[in-house]
């Protein structure tokens, strides 16, 4: 009797706790017209693999070492150095990138302002307490945004879209742009309709002399149990002086040379570089494959993200940074190492930044 009044309590707590509004469904009424929709769900045109490493694991096997495992030196032992930039000081004509860890960006480009993927919890998952920041690197808050021009979400994983921070932003962000079907957690979040725009690959926002092109990535989506519900994706921010690109998270693959046929070459790819892993080679990349994108996509400079915020694969927490140094010493492109807050000058290509996860 005892048991069965137990697990009726946790059952009724499970489903108080789901109702919370970032455990809301998305709907995708554009989905079945989309070519990458089959199905019932979105897809890669090069479908991402569970594993391709000489062992084989279980499903089970594999979120157990996800989640209970730990390498050596995976969560740094003190804080991180970071810095914080007064952003709501900045002039509209500074030209800046500021890398807020993880994949989180404030950029400022020929007086437009944009966040991509702005993730401040303190948690990189739904359940409070685990997959916490690493201490120093979450050093920017909702108050210390500026309004935003555009919202820019690559996808709807909880360490890119955000609930707490997207909400308290919400009347500070002019335009919200994401891949088709992700607009629509912003719709049940009490955003308007008008401010949201979804598109394809390949397809284009533009306002005056700025042109937003929603590109292709090679990942998923999902954020409860129904897997790729809406599309995932990349940007590039288009204007006449300056051509950024926002990769997301995103396995190696041809989109990469697509995109820079079909769009061309960039200033600044800001490209992911770490949580790899040999169970899920496809949907993320090495620091050496990053680089080959970087090489892909024409770029004039560097920017490796997607690393010294959140443990999210089986690598220590400095190997990304480690290895894309390693890697960028056979390319023509420029690597951008800050530290975690620290200004990026986007005119200034000689800008120059330290190793300093080497003194961690």
């Amino acid at each position: 009797m005892y048991v069965l009044l137990v697990v009726a309590i946790v059952v009724f707590g499970v489903f108080v706790w789901l109702k919370q509004p970032q455990y809301v469904a998305p709907e995708c009424d554009a989905g079945s017209e989309s070519a990458l929709y089959r199905d019932g769900q979105f897809s890669n045109p090069v479908a991402p693999a569970p594993a391709s490493s000489g062992r084989s694991r279980s499903v089970l096997a594999m979120w157990y070492r996800f989640l209970f495992l730990k390498p050596k030196d995976a969560i740094p032992q003190q804080a991180l150095p970071s810095v914080k930039v007064d952003l709501h000081a900045l002039s509209l004509t500074d030209n800046v990138i500021i890398w807020m860890g993880h994949s989180s960006y404030f950029c400022q480009v020929d007086g437009y302002r944009f966040l991509v993927d702005p993730v401040f919890s303190d948690e990189a998952s739904p359940v409070p307490g685990t997959n916490r920041a690493f201490k120093g690197s979450n050093v920017y808050h909702t108050i210390d945004i500026p309004e935003i021009d555009y919202l820019l979400i690559t996808h709807d994983h909880w360490d890119h879209l955000d609930y707490p921070t997207v909400s308290q932003l919400r009347d500070k962000i002019r335009h919200v742009v994401t891949p088709t079907g992700v607009g629509s957690y912003f719709r049940k979040w009490g955003f308007p309709e008008s401010v949201i725009t979804e598109g394809e690959w390949f397809s284009t926002v533009e306002q005056g002399d700025l042109t937003l092109h929603i590109l292709p990535s090679q990942h998923f989506s999902g954020r409860l149990f129904k897997r790729n519900p809406t599309l995932w994706g990349s940007f590039a921010i288009i204007t006449p002086h300056h051509r950024l690109y926002f990769g997301g998270d995103s396995g190696y693959g041809p989109h990469f040379q697509e995109i820079y046929q079909r769009v061309g070459a960039f200033d600044i790819s800001v490209l992911e570089c770490g949580q790899y892993d040999d169970d899920w080679p496809r949907i993320h990349m090495t620091p050496e494959q990053t680089a080959r994108a970087a090489s892909d996509l024409h770029s004039t400079a560097l920017l490796p993200s997607h690393n010294s915020k959140f443990k999210l694969a089986h690598h220590a927490w400095y190997e990304p940074l480690e290895r894309i140094s390693a890697a960028s010493q056979h390319h023509s492109w420029r690597l951008k190492t800050p530290r975690i807050g620290e200004r990026i000058n986007i005119d200034d290509p000689q800008q120059v930044f330290t190793d300093w996860w080497r003194n961690q």
